[in-house]
């Protein structure tokens, strides 16, 4: 790639203006190859629809829950939900530039690059980045989005938005409100992108990206030496240093146990608060499962197996409400179509698929609650202050 002969393209992906203007560089260019910020995954799915192939993607909810990447779809899910409603709103289908871009090369016999990292390793990086407080702040505003209560008075004006100087408005805020997600989504990307541009062994090369992307690949390509290691972006498991939270979360059952053995060995009769423990411990296990719109099946199994999983630190609750839910509300081919064709939180309540997945959460929430907050306070530390005379 010769960076003189590089041009890029900052696109809205719902924008119709970005597919005209990508349109019309590839044929007024005539490039080498275009590029194009897509991954081998969803270009498959765009080449799918532009042949009109309907697809048949089989969703292994129960996949989904032993692997425990149930964030990891809600939030994937969810986002797609966002760029849909606001493509609806504007009469652009999402990713119709990518289409155009891919039009445009097939009619010039010109090759495609595919330079965009694999969408769900991109999500789960920003997961693991994320801190607990971040992700609740993230996940809160989600929630109000798909409520609807965010939305702005004023109608969004795509084009305007692939200004500039709105572009590093709308990052900076961003990155306030979520910083590790931006730098994932953003300044990882950014650098991905660069890389993989300047891997292109074509001369003439014409990139199309979205408009929030260019700036960051330019000041990338103008200086390649502060470009990381491109195999680095793409591990997941990339966290550093030691995972206290994880420690800690693993250290509560443990104290759990050693308590109630403390207490056995010096004479204090724990039989009603093993009592109390079992019982808390079940009764949350059921609320958080029954308010998250479970079965009642599965919120007594939710309960039943609550108790256990608190004391076993690589277990969960919502495991078993999730896979208990599965076998009463059984997934449609429809629950998986419908899932891009979500426009309301009515959409995502009435898909089978979002419901059992919520019901996961809502148990674990409702156990974790037992956990951090109930039981110290009504079992543990009582039975603490007993042992050592308190």
């Amino acid at each position: 790639m010769k960076r003189e002969l590089l041009t890029i393209i900052g696109t809205a992906h719902v924008s119709e203006e970005s597919v005209n203007e990508v349109k019309d560089a590839i044929y007024e260019q005539h490039p080498d190859i275009v590029a194009i910020e897509l991954d081998r995954g969803r270009y498959a799915k765009i080449r799918n629809k532009m042949m009109g192939i309907e697809e048949d993607e089989h969703i292994s909810v129960t996949r989904i829950i032993k692997e425990n990447k149930v964030g990891l779809f809600l939030v994937s899910t969810l986002l797609g939900y966002f760029q849909s409603k606001i493509g609806e709103e504007v009469d652009v289908d999402p990713g119709s530039e990518m289409i155009g871009a891919i039009e445009a090369s097939q009619d010039l016999n010109i090759p495609i690059a595919l330079i965009d990292r694999e969408i769900n390793t991109t999500l789960q990086r920003a997961l693991n980045k994320m801190g607990f407080m971040e992700k609740a702040k993230f996940a809160y505003g989600l929630l109000l989005s798909v409520l609807g209560f965010d939305d702005e008075a004023e109608e969004i004006d795509i084009e305007e938005l692939k200004n500039s100087e709105n572009i590093d408005d709308m990052m900076e805020i961003f990155k306030d409100e979520a910083p590790s997600v931006y730098e994932v989504l953003v300044h990882e990307r950014d650098a991905y992108l660069a890389g993989k541009i300047m891997q292109i062994p074509h001369d003439k090369v014409i990139a199309v990206v979205g408009a929030g992307h260019k700036p960051g690949i330019e000041k990338y390509l103008d200086n390649p030496e502060t470009l990381p290691n491109l195999k680095e972006l793409e591990v997941i498991n990339d966290k550093k240093g030691i995972p206290w939270v994880k420690i800690f979360l693993a250290m509560i059952p443990i104290l759990f146990v050693v308590i109630f053995f403390l207490a056995y060995f010096n004479g204090i009769n724990i039989t009603g608060n093993i009592y109390e423990f079992i019982i808390i411990s079940m009764i949350m296990g059921f609320i958080g499962s029954i308010l998250s719109g479970s079965k009642i099946q599965s919120a007594i199994v939710g309960g039943i197996v609550a108790p256990l999983t608190i004391i076993h630190p690589l277990l969960a609750a919502g495991w078993f409400s999730g896979l208990t839910e599965i076998k009463y509300r059984k997934v449609k081919e429809k629950d998986i179509k419908n899932l891009a064709k979500i426009k309301s939180f009515k959409d995502l309540w009435n898909n089978n698929i979002f419901r059992i997945l919520l019901v996961v959460i809502g148990t674990n929430l409702g156990v974790s609650i037992a956990t951090l907050v109930i039981l110290p306070s009504k079992v543990f530390i009582p039975l603490f202050m007993k042992i050592f005379g308190g």
